[in-house]
């Protein structure tokens, strides 16, 4: 477990982030590193997405990223954990890595007394049928990089403005709703706990 760092980097910029990702994939110095950070609202488009999703975008941003996925939004109270590891590494591959990081988002869920489930070809974590967390990933050169979201404490607004990750209708919801007195930093020290046992 030794080889993997976590890094905490606050609020940051959708483009910046990405930047950063590419820019450290590319470097001679790659370690296996896993951020944790939130964004200001923006909407991202997946390599899947199809731009009608975006129903009414609100003066908010839209940004077409390289992750795998459909479209979905993002804003303060969300916790996104990125994931840049080399699959050779870590002796793994795409199918493990999403059915992991699912594995991932429902332990913690438990831990917080919250029962969820997962929808057969729609990656991501759902509660009541409503999608809690999501999933998207990119692998360039045998190297992972994107990750999850996860719904905390935020204004989900955003989304009804949205078809989220193409479904017509779906309902989003966050872990608020279901638990008192959670942060981010609570899930960020949850999800550490559990990764180191992952990896």
């Amino acid at each position: 477990m030794s080889d993997i760092s976590f890094k905490s980097l606050g609020v940051i910029g959708y483009e910046e982030a990405l930047g950063k990702m590419k820019a450290r994939l590319e470097a001679e110095d790659f370690e296996n590193e896993i951020w944790f950070l939130e964004h200001p609202k923006i909407f991202t488009l997946g390599t899947a997405a199809k731009e009608e999703h975006i129903l009414d975008s609100k003066n908010i941003p839209v940004f077409q990223s390289d992750r795998g996925g459909e479209v979905t939004y993002h804003g303060p109270g969300q916790l996104v954990i990125y994931f840049l590891l080399d699959f050779k590494k870590l002796n793994t591959g795409p199918k493990t890595l999403v059915s992991n990081l699912q594995k991932l988002i429902q332990s913690i869920l438990k831990d917080l007394k919250i029962d969820s489930s997962l929808v057969e070809g729609a990656p991501g974590v759902y509660v009541d049928d409503k999608k809690i967390a999501s999933i998207g990933l990119r692998i360039s050169k045998g190297k992972t990089y994107h990750g999850i979201s996860i719904n905390i404490d935020m204004d989900l607004e955003p989304f009804t403005f949205i078809n989220p990750c193409g479904y017509k209708g779906l309902k989003v919801t966050q872990i608020s709703n279901y638990a008192n007195n959670v942060s981010i930093n609570d899930v960020e020290k949850l999800a550490i706990k559990k990764l180191e046992n992952i990896f």
